[in-house]
């Protein structure tokens, strides 16, 4: 509900913001030039509230500023300059509109997958310095003195876990050594 009203206030604000901008360009009439103030609030609106608010917010714009130029006085040899104007600054809003909105986007996606990276760092448990070994049975002294089976010691310090079985070598070597193979 929050949201919403955030929302809701933000998208007033905004329309407040073109409203004033076109009461400007109609009060200082054609001397003066607002055309890049327009771009404060199709950039907000696309920052806070998405590419939809953004475009409906460059049709306004350039409704406005069309308006406000008509209403000043401002003459053209051709009603369609003044249409040819109009579009121009319109697209000149929803070119702003659709940047920031993918700006937006892209930094939202760079955030997500930077915290998702510092989780899976933060679970990652690294074994770092020398780890003493026995050379024949291949456990391992921890800082306790203590000497763990190699797999006791992994599965304390990490994820990993174990199941066991024989490479080739082993398994002919044990059949070997049970009597149920020749040498």
């Amino acid at each position: 509900m929050a949201h919403e009203m955030r929302k809701s206030i933000w998208a007033c604000l905004i329309c407040g913001i073109v409203l004033l901008l076109g009461w400007v360009d109609w009060v200082t009439g054609t001397e003066l030039n607002f055309f890049v103030f327009y771009f404060l609030p199709v950039a907000t609106a696309a920052w806070f509230l998405g590419l939809g608010a953004a475009v409906s917010v460059s049709v306004l714009s350039a409704i406005v500023w069309f308006l406000a130029n008509d209403l000043a006085g401002q003459i053209f040899s051709a009603h369609r300059f003044a249409v040819w104007n109009t579009g121009i600054r319109l697209v000149s809003f929803l070119s702003i509109g659709y940047a920031i909105d993918r700006m937006h986007q892209l930094l939202d996606r760079e955030q997500a997958t930077s915290a998702a990276l510092h989780k899976a760092l933060s679970e990652v448990k690294v074994l770092e310095a020398f780890l003493p070994i026995c050379a024949q049975c291949k456990k391992i002294r921890d800082k306790q003195g203590e000497w763990q089976q190699i797999e006791s010691y992994i599965s304390q310090h990490s994820k990993t876990r174990f199941s066991h079985g024989y490479c080739p070598e082993c398994a002919k070597k044990a059949m070997r050594d049970a009597g149920l193979m020749d040498n």
